[in-house]
């Protein structure tokens, strides 16, 4: 696995600014994991140990609510996962599950703080990026309770278009199941939305492969809600 952190080729935007003696540090206190697509990450419940951070694929993050489990979004590698509850109350208020075969590293939380500490650069832009989840949490939540279900599904899938795989041909990284809880309807819906999508040309559907033909439509879509 890759030890020497100032060379990895999945650093963060933040790493650019850290020091060689920071880089020696974390190179000397992390662990690299393979996981495969549907094994945990993160466990919500559980004491957090370390600063997790997503090098390759794809994830989801989900939580218990008082009837089922809720996938809040998906996350793209390289990013951080869970520093809200590393630096908080040390429990894991959420969970993280590979949707994809991913690497991630797991760095320990008390070097990590030192180095914090001791860069500022770092420190900011660490801040920024929490910032920007927390700014894109409140757009996501207003998004779902306001916009109708034709709305929600096109920004799903123009998020999974623009975001994650910079393409307008991708495979859903979802199941249909899973598509539901993210945009808090049911399985049926999912797929009656789907299918009027491709007979109106916006997008053809072949499996779970989709190609989004008409991107205009689907903004239009996603604007009017």
């Amino acid at each position: 696995m890759q030890n020497d952190c100032k060379n990895c080729p999945f650093n963060s935007k933040a790493a650019s600014m850290l020091s060689d003696c920071s880089f020696d540090q974390l190179s000397e206190n992390h662990l690299v994991l393979k996981f495969k697509k549907g094994d945990s990450i993160i466990k919500q419940g559980m004491y957090s140990t370390n600063v997790v951070f997503l090098r390759t694929g794809l994830a989801k993050i989900h939580l218990a609510g008082p009837y089922h489990e809720q996938i809040v979004k998906l996350v793209k590698a390289p990013t951080y996962l869970g520093l809200p509850t590393t630096f908080g109350d040390k429990i894991n208020q959420y969970s993280v599950t590979a949707v994809s075969e991913v690497e991630v590293c797991f760095i320990d939380v008390e070097v990590f703080q030192t180095i914090l500490n001791e860069n500022h650069a770092f420190s900011h832009e660490i801040v920024l990026e929490l910032c920007r989840n927390e700014l894109e949490s409140f757009h996501r939540c207003a998004n779902r309770t306001q916009k109708l279900l034709r709305g929600n599904m096109a920004d799903a899938l123009l998020e999974f278009s623009d975001k994650i795989f910079m393409s307008d041909t991708f495979t859903l990284p979802l199941s249909q199941v899973e598509l539901a809880n993210l945009v808090d309807t049911s399985r049926e819906s999912v797929s009656r939305i789907l299918t009027e999508f491709d007979k109106d040309g916006i997008i053809q559907l072949k499996g779970k492969e989709i190609q989004i033909t008409n991107k205009k439509s689907l903004q239009l879509v996603s604007q009017n809600g």
